[in-house]
């Protein structure tokens, strides 16, 4: 029993569990009248919110120094541009793919079909926002200000920021010895505050499961079930299934050794819905897995930017499902506008909690679909958020694990070893 109330991922679990049981308490058994209950949500939304911004202080900082340090410890920049190649091109491959079997789903299923949302819709009014095109986002990436880069959080610019600085620290050579070890201490030093913060996580997710219980509108989401349980399906079959067989058939790993190793990570990113802030875990995990640091610095940051996996297709099952519950299916045409757009939005969306909707959102506003059935998806998108960043995270891990395999550093008897140590 020791063993179990030890472990953090069952401790996480077990705030999970408890907190959405008491939310929901409070939410159907609880009188309106009784005040115990608007103050335990108002401190669980204190708490919880607390909990969040601790790990979103470390988050920028920690990319920082991990990319740098990551390529710091590169033997050579020749083995960056191989290991950057990769990891880009297979982040951005496991995005397309997503989107395009997505697509074939929705296509097949026509999530929305025969559902009234207009009927049940209130009135949002949004911007119009017209999608960035790619030539805008590549400039973005350079900053003209690095403070303003820090202070707004804008990942791209931090990680070419990174990048060019652990390049510039190689292309020292013999000189680069005291950078170097700076770079490589303040990791250490942010490995260690993540450690201290993620000790708090079976607190955090407890707090943040209260407000999450508390506060859904289970009559909305009822009217959309089918929307719901498709986009949860795919998720589930996404981290569960699809990414686990993938990493059996490239590196060898068993899928129940490979899930058992994400279990935390899973548990994590489902509570705090933002993949920015499950970095520090997605980090540990690869690393559990066999990873090596410069790997694991350079693409656990980068694909908690832009492997937006779940994002994308999240953002197309929303369109497709508004665009039917409207009366105004696409048409195949506009397909492959739809999925371009969604591989945009994806790579630029914000790994942050509801992040999703701004991109879905768009999507609506440039297809010429009404607005106000945000207010629809915006009801429900708490589930479908937690789902979304688990699918996102788990794909990250994914992808590194594939990369730091075809560099060697790992093997299956590694994996299911190093899974003894940690459990």
């Amino acid at each position: 029993m020791s063993k179990i109330t030890n472990s953090l991922s069952a401790r996480v679990f077990i705030g999970l569990i408890l907190g959405l049981t008491i939310g929901t308490l409070i939410q159907y058994a609880v009188p309106p009248t009784w005040a115990i209950g608007k103050f335990t949500l108002e401190a669980s939304q204190g708490f919880g919110g607390m909990f969040v911004k601790m790990i979103q202080l470390i988050v920028v900082p920690l990319v920082f120094f991990s990319i740098a340090s990551g390529i710091c410890e590169l033997k050579d920049l020749s083995s960056f541009g191989r290991l950057g190649s990769k990891t880009f091109g297979l982040y951005v491959l496991n995005t397309v793919v997503a989107i395009g079997a997505t697509l074939l789903i929705v296509l097949w299923l026509k999530p929305g079909t025969g559902v009234d949302l207009g009927s049940m819709a209130e009135t949002v009014k949004l911007a119009a926002t017209e999608p960035p095109s790619m030539w805008q986002m590549v400039i973005n990436i350079v900053p003209s200000n690095p403070f303003r880069a820090f202070v707004d959080g804008d990942m791209l610019q931090i990680i070419f920021m990174a990048i060019m600085t652990g390049i510039a620290i190689q292309a020292l050579g013999e000189q680069s010895g005291p950078a170097n070890r700076a770079f490589k201490v303040g990791n250490e030093v942010m490995m260690k505050l993540i450690t201290l913060v993620m000790s708090l996580a079976p607190y955090g997710v407890f707090f943040l499961m209260i407000t999450l219980g508390g506060t859904l509108d289970t009559s909305k989401m009822l009217a959309v079930a089918g929307y719901i349980a498709l986009v949860v399906g795919m998720f589930i079959l996404m981290f569960m299934v699809i990414y686990p067989v993938i990493v059996y058939l490239t590196t060898g790993i068993k899928p129940t050794v490979f899930i058992k190793h994400i279990r935390e990570q899973i548990m994590f990113s489902l509570s705090s819905a933002s993949s920015n802030a499950t970095i520090p875990v997605t980090m540990k995990t690869v690393q559990n897995i066999g990873v090596s640091k410069s790997i694991a610095g350079f693409g656990v940051p980068l694909g908690a930017t832009m492997n937006m996996s779940g994002a994308a297709v999240y953002t197309t099952i929303a369109v497709m499902f508004v665009a039917n519950a409207y009366g105004m299916p696409l048409e195949m045409n506009q397909m492959l506008p739809l999925a371009f757009t969604v591989l945009l939005l994806s790579i630029g969306a914000g790994g942050v909690p509801g992040g999703g909707i701004v991109s879905i959102g768009i999507c609506l506003h440039t297809f010429g679909l009404p607005i106000e059935a945000l207010a629809i998806v915006a009801a429900v998108d708490r589930i479908c958020d937690m789902f979304c960043t688990t699918a996102n995270v788990v794909g990250d891990t994914a992808i590194n694990t594939i990369v730091a395999k075809t560099e060697g550093e790992i093997s299956a008897e590694n994996a299911e070893n190093n899974l003894q140590i940690v459990a």
